[in-house]
């Protein structure tokens, strides 16, 4: 399973896990939401509604893509946040791991807040 994510200028591919938060993500696409960054995080609210589960971490690595239950929110993590310590990777709370991003980080760091991004199955 993946989705595609189009944020405009931008278009990145994440590789869903097989879980059922996954599965739940991936069949409410497609969905449009905003992006808004918390250092080098991308997060952005889905229709989906789940409760942690057992892939969820507090500490991720770059390329993870979570699923925040706080804020139904997809969260696509290429570096620190505000939070981490040196050489680590916090979100702001725990979250399950939905999937990887398939295409290249670096991309993500040309993705503005309030950017409009739509979410498709490929």
């Amino acid at each position: 399973m993946r989705l595609k994510l189009d944020f405009g200028k931008i278009v990145a591919e994440i590789e869903l896990a097989e879980t059922a938060c996954a599965k739940a993500l991936y069949e409410a696409a497609p969905f449009e939401s905003t992006v808004h960054l918390w250092g080098e995080e991308i997060y952005f609210e889905t229709p989906v509604s789940f409760e942690l589960d057992e892939t969820a971490k507090e500490v991720v690595e770059a390329g993870d893509v979570g699923y925040w239950p706080s804020g139904k929110a997809l969260c696509l993590f290429f570096g620190p946040t505000p939070i981490s310590a040196p050489g680590e990777i916090r979100p702001a709370s725990a979250v399950n791991i939905v999937g990887k991003v398939v295409s290249p980080l670096e991309d993500l760091y040309q993705v503005p807040e309030g950017t409009l991004v739509l979410v498709e199955k490929v």
